[in-house]
């Protein structure tokens, strides 16, 4: 995929869509290396959402803590990945039941189910750092009441308008962050790691015929945890999945 989404067309200065190609030319100095012995399609999230996660975990150094990952999607199960490679003791936050069990498959030493009042209640001033990959918009509160003195919550995803009480934020020296997708040399560098340590994205390869359905499984949330687009079916002849 060209990653040229809301760009500027050099030719008529129309702002792009994005879009699919076989090939592009790219210069030397923004292509990365490829992961050994990892499959390439499972390396391809990793652009996306392995940095934008990998960035934020290794600005707060989280080695050694006691961390929160909330939400176990695209972003959380990455992130679930990195932060238990990077030796943090790692919980789980999520409100479906049904992805507790594969946190802890992916690495994660705990996982809370974060509708449970009595659960989160034990959780409370327990985190140096919470990522929290939630795109929708939903309550900080439960997630600003577990984290400890100085700690911070990092919200990847911000949306129009932030729900929490601000007292919180006074009682413990809690902060509130936020963080972009990482750079060329960081994600080099987070590349250079998924090699050393098997990391990769969980994903489940589609036909380009399929992308309309692709898009209607992520609403149902029955993607687990990424769609990669096999490029060599980009002219194929669409199709109506079953």
């Amino acid at each position: 995929m060209t990653t040229t989404y809301d760009g500027i067309d050099r030719q008529d200065g129309s702002i792009t869509r994005g879009g699919y190609s076989n090939q592009y030319i790219v210069d030397t100095h923004f292509a990365y290396h490829l992961p050994t012995g990892l499959d390439p399609a499972s390396v391809v999230p990793l652009l996306c959402a392995g940095v934008t996660t990998w960035s934020p975990l290794r600005q707060w150094d989280v080695t050694g803590k006691t961390i929160d990952i909330v939400g176990l999607g695209g972003l959380g199960h990455m992130a679930v990945k990195f932060a238990h490679a990077l030796g943090a003791q790692v919980t789980l936050f999520s409100t479906s039941e049904d992805k507790l069990a594969d946190a802890k498959a992916l690495g994660a030493d705990a996982a809370i189910l974060s509708t449970d009042e009595a659960q989160m209640a034990v959780q409370a001033s327990r985190f140096d750092f919470i990522l929290d990959t939630v795109s929708a918009h939903h309550p900080l509160d439960p997630y600003l009441r577990s984290l400890k003195l100085d700690g911070t919550l990092c919200c990847l995803d911000i949306p129009k308008a932030l729900d929490f009480s601000p007292y919180l934020l006074t009682t413990g020296r809690r902060q509130i962050a936020s963080s972009g997708v990482g750079g060329t040399l960081e994600t080099q560098e987070m590349l250079d790691f998924c090699s050393k340590y098997k990391i990769a994205a969980d994903v489940e390869v589609i036909a380009a015929a399929d992308i309309n359905h692709g898009f209607e499984r992520l609403e149902r949330k029955e993607v687990r945890y990424r769609l990669v687009i096999d490029i060599s079916t980009l002219n194929a002849p669409a199709r109506n999945p079953a």
